[in-house]
């Protein structure tokens, strides 16, 4: 009897062997169940497109300046100075005294010169008579054309001593040669003048001439007849037009000079002052936006998120100048959807849902200031 609980211990001890053991054996010999099928991964979800309000942008043309800082001067200056040397008999006129083209600046005592070209008129006189009288003489065969000639040439001479003694007379009135302002006095009373001694400076302020100095880089973009806007230091605003520019750089600075003339039949812009100029270059195209527009790209690179054809793109800026009310932009299409509520939630090839937003009317658009 103690034979059956033997046999059940070794049979349980094999069956228990075999499954911890042989276990793959003994399911490979009764057939193992067959492998449960594997999963397919699930289709991924589409992507959810982000909601972002846009303005739509149409370029416009802007005009761009140059600037650059310079002063105002005479549009023209002269120095009178005397061809002759004598007394003045005249009054001076004093600094700041208009005067008009043929305004008498300084008077010069005649001295002798009087008595000089009573002469010279005497002589003409009687040359004239001998030439004359040598003409006939010849004709009736009672002179040689020698004699002739002689007398011709004594006429010439004394015509000419009389233009010379006319001239000399007309030295004694210097007069203003052009409308303007005097600089300075006038030489006083009773001053002796010689030759080349300064009787007055004369200045013409209208136009008033504005200069001023730009780099090499600018010069390309201005051209003789471009309007300019200036402000003077004063505050006052005034506008013009190009009209010289320099063919010669200063060796120092390696700076044109330009010029431009602007009214002045007030005279109230003076000699001497600051200026500042904007010289109107060649316009280009740009768009004005809001400043808050603007972000960067992972590069770092400036410019706007747009919308195109339901998502979003990059396209980078170049800024041009701003205002209170806005950036001016340039480099970009001529149409464009900017992003202006949500351009930093999204990137390249992200799905939108856009909302545009009216666009402000072309009058409430500021012009760009220089």
């Amino acid at each position: 009897m103690k034979f059956i609980p033997l046999v059940n211990a070794v049979l349980v001890s094999a069956t228990l062997y075999a499954l911890v053991f042989e276990r793959d054996r003994l399911m490979g010999f009764v057939g193992s169940p067959p492998a449960p099928e594997t999963a397919t991964p699930a289709e991924a979800p589409p992507q959810q497109a982000v909601a972002v309000q846009a303005v739509h942008s149409v370029a416009r043309p802007v005009d761009q300046a140059v600037l650059t800082r310079g002063q105002t001067e005479a549009a023209r200056r002269v120095e009178v100075r005397s061809e002759t040397s004598a007394r003045v008999i005249s009054d001076p006129l004093r600094r700041g005294a208009e005067v008009r083209a043929g305004d008498v600046l300084c008077q010069l005592d005649p001295g002798t010169r009087l008595a000089a070209l009573a002469e010279a008129r005497a002589k003409l006189t009687e040359a004239q008579l001998n030439a004359t009288a040598a003409e006939k003489l010849q004709a009736g065969g009672y002179r040689s054309e020698t004699a002739a000639a002689a007398a011709t040439a004594s006429l010439q001479e004394a015509q000419a001593g009389l233009e010379a003694a006319t001239r000399e007379i007309g030295r004694l009135t210097i007069t203003a040669p052009f409308d303007g302002i005097l600089e300075d006095d006038s030489a006083e009373l009773g001053s002796l003048l010689s030759a080349g001694s300064l009787c007055a400076t004369v200045i013409a302020l209208d136009p008033i001439r504005l200069v001023g100095f730009v780099a090499e880089t600018e010069i390309d973009r201005i051209a003789p007849g471009a309007p300019v806007a200036a402000r003077l230091a004063t505050g006052r605003e005034v506008t013009g037009q190009v009209t010289y520019l320099s063919r010669s750089a200063d060796a120092t600075t390696r700076t044109f000079r330009i010029e431009a003339a602007v009214d002045n039949p007030d005279r109230t812009i003076r000699e001497g002052q600051t200026v500042e100029m904007r010289i109107m270059a060649e316009g280009t195209q740009a768009h004005f936006l809001p400043a808050s527009a603007l972000t960067l790209n992972d590069a770092g690179d400036l410019g706007l998120r747009v919308a195109q054809d339901g998502v979003a793109r990059f396209l980078p800026a170049t800024f041009l100048r701003d205002t209170p009310e806005g950036v001016w932009l340039t480099g970009l299409p001529a149409a464009i959807d900017v992003i202006v509520v949500g351009q930093d939630y999204v990137t390249d090839g992200t799905a939108l849902t856009v909302t545009l937003r009216d666009t402000p009317p072309a009058a409430t658009v500021p012009e760009p200031q220089q």
